[in-house]
């Protein structure tokens, strides 16, 4: 079973056992990486020690016992999230999930597919989904830099001066935010549209960039991940990202 030793100097041909794997859609390739700690991946039945295993291809490997599909090419399906869904496969306390709707609207031969990113449970709007476990580590990475808009609508006062400030980023209890572009869109009594563009996309950000100036979000959506926008597609429907679309997206990351 080859393993790559930096000192050699004769790095053997292919790649990490988790990129392919992630590749393949097993999982993301830290999840992967998990899954071989637990002892859940072999090669020709003998359980894999470690993930800096190299290998030129899949034949062979073994999931759970289950040997490993040769990877589709790589798929990018955008979803229109309503809310009151969890982004997860399972939820503990048996709500309903992302996969209950993508059941009904993702192609039959989609396979399987991982949420890039992910929307709290009361958050609606884009999701993207790839079958691809390589191309969603990449998307998720704050250091791809990629942004994602959101429109939230909050109660309370406040200026457009106040998120202006936001453009060189904020502190709030210890946690860092980036750059973000905030702008009012409208207002309706003290309700107001507002539209936040990120990068980061840290846990809650945009609510608890929000709350810290004393407003009350109670619709939010995202409109944008990137080059991909919701524009008009229906709640809790899904549509596959044209393949010459995602090439194009795809070389630009490899810029980076």
């Amino acid at each position: 079973m080859p393993k790559y030793d930096p000192l050699a100097g004769d790095r053997p041909e292919g790649e990490r056992i988790a990129k392919l794997l992630a590749r393949a859609g097993v999982a993301s390739r830290r999840e992967v990486e998990r899954m071989i700690a637990d002892g859940r991946v072999a090669i020709d039945g003998k359980v894999l020690e470690t993930p800096a295993t190299i290998l030129p291809h899949l034949r062979g490997v073994t999931v759970d016992g289950t040997p490993v599909a040769k990877a589709d090419r790589t798929r990018l399906f955008a979803f229109h999230k309503p809310s009151g869904l969890i982004t997860a496969e399972k939820d503990p306390a048996g709500r309903a999930t992302i996969y209950t709707a993508l059941r009904n609207t993702l192609p039959k031969d989609a396979g399987r597919v991982m949420p890039i990113g992910r929307l709290d449970y009361n958050t609606e709007g884009l999701l993207l989904l790839t079958n691809d476990g390589e191309l969603k580590r990449q998307m998720e990475l704050p250091s791809s830099g990629i942004p994602r808009t959101y429109r939230a609508r909050a109660f309370g006062e406040i200026t457009q001066d106040q998120l202006e400030s936001l453009i060189e980023g904020i502190e709030i209890d210890g946690m860092r935010y980036g750059r973000i572009d905030a702008n009012m869109e409208r207002r309706t009594g003290r309700n107001q549209w507002i539209e936040m563009t990120i990068t980061e996309g840290k846990n809650r950000e945009v609510r608890r960039v929000l709350e810290h100036f004393g407003l009350e979000v109670n619709r939010l959506m995202r409109t944008s991940y990137g080059p991909f926008d919701l524009a008009d597609l229906p709640r809790g429907q899904a549509v596959e990202i044209r393949k010459q679309d995602l090439e194009r997206f795809r070389s630009g990351l490899k810029k980076k």
